[in-house]
């Protein structure tokens, strides 16, 4: 309501206010309570608060920047449903997305750019295949790099009916071998990302035991896994993951601080730090590559490789991606795909959780689907495919 708030003569109604926003959020098909402090929402919750802002006005032209980048399918295709309403009644869309699929779904015409320049304008009709080309100057193929063979070998890690204390997560058992890329399916809300900030610490447990090389951790809590060589990577880059004002190179480096390399003893060697840095903004092609420039000068896609830095900054054993292309572009999830597959090759264990379906169907080797806190499905191979990931998240709904 915030700048249209309703009103009774000279006084706010918050009645009315409220009732407004249960309407509109229940038009949207949001699961939101209107008294919901936004604070305490989800990144995904947070968007579907935006989205309804924009909806609640009357707009001649509206703009939505990555609007469905947290969303999963069902409450895209919902909002690209209002979308086209939009369109009917005549208001003029600019609609800034990575995804190709909403790109043909409801773009008449599509212009793209790329390092700041226009490269060129096409119909929405274009082929994927050419616009993948036109936005990356890679081919599509290329975009996904092929997974590599899993080792055999007992599991690196061993979760064991973790529930959190929230409810988020009842029940949830996985395992997740050496090389292997485990990706987490669901709705938002379904409790994916709760189940990997559970496995580090950070979501607290009310039942459930985790185990490491077949060792159990205790406590479990980020320090610990840490430690044991473990890295958790939140969605939410600007409020968990970075300190935005803080140069590129103290955000690359900060979990790698206790290794002797960086030494000496309990002092840390500048000229050292300064050197793993300048590797590190090489080897994620960091642009531009000054690892002194402060991390809010950079665009959302490098702002991501930074903190994706952290996972090369020192041995790590098992490394959980908590929506790791959130709002970049197709050129930097490219460079971040080929940085896991590599991982993985070198027998890192990579727990994925994505809301980006294509991420999970290309990236992972076993697929797990959550729904409403527990593990509806498991799929491996041949059996990973989009209906086959769907039918899961709906089933029960639709039933």
């Amino acid at each position: 309501m915030l700048g249209d708030e309703p009103a009774r003569g000279w006084f706010l109604d918050p009645g009315a206010a409220r009732r407004i926003a249960r309407e509109l959020l229940e038009r949207l098909g949001f699961p939101l309570d209107p008294d919901a402090r936004v604070e305490g929402l989800a990144r995904a919750e947070q968007q579907m608060v935006e989205i309804a802002k924009a909806f609640r006005t009357a707009p001649k032209v509206l703009v939505l920047d990555e609007p469905t980048a947290s969303l999963t399918e069902r409450e895209a295709r919902r909002l690209l449903a209002l979308v086209d309403q939009l369109k009917a009644r005549g208001v003029g869309i600019l609609y800034i997305t990575h995804r190709m699929g909403e790109i043909r779904r409801i773009g008449d015409r599509v212009t793209v750019l790329r390092d700041g320049k226009k490269i060129a304008t096409v119909p929405a009709s274009t082929s994927e295949d050419e616009l993948v080309r036109l936005m990356t100057g890679r081919a599509i193929e290329q975009i996904f790099p092929p997974l590599p063979a899993v080792p055999e070998g007992p599991p690196v890690l061993r979760a064991q009916e973790l529930t959190t204390r929230s409810g988020s997560v009842l029940g949830a058992s996985f395992q997740l071998r050496a090389g292997e890329i485990l990706g987490f399916a669901g709705l938002v809300g379904s409790g994916k990302s709760e189940a990997a900030r559970a496995v580090f610490g950070v979501e607290p447990l009310a039942a459930g035991r985790v185990w490491l090389d077949g060792a159990p951790v205790e406590p479990l809590a980020p320090a610990s896994m840490l430690a044991r060589g473990v890295l958790y990577l939140p969605p939410d880059r600007r409020e968990e993951g970075l300190a935005m004002m803080r140069p590129a190179r103290e955000n690359m480096t900060m979990a790698a601080l206790d290794r002797p390399e960086l030494g000496p003893g309990p002092w840390l060697g500048r000229f050292k730090e300064a050197r793993l840095a300048h590797e590190l903004a090489r080897r994620i092609e960091l642009r531009p590559a000054n690892p002194e420039r402060a991390v809010e000068l950079f665009s959302g896609g490098n702002q991501q490789k930074v903190l994706f830095a952290r996972a090369l900054a020192r041995p790590v054993r098992l490394l959980m991606l908590d929506e790791p292309t959130v709002g970049v572009d197709m050129a930097t999830r490219a460079s971040l795909y080929r940085l896991i597959v590599e991982l993985a090759e070198k027998g890192t264990a990579i727990l994925l959780v994505s809301s980006d379906l294509p991420e999970i169907l290309h990236l992972s080797h076993r697929v797990l689907v959550f729904h409403r806190g527990r593990i509806r499905a498991e799929l491996e191979g041949a059996a990973i495919g989009e209906e086959a990931v769907l039918q899961h998240f709906f089933e029960r709904e639709a039933a």
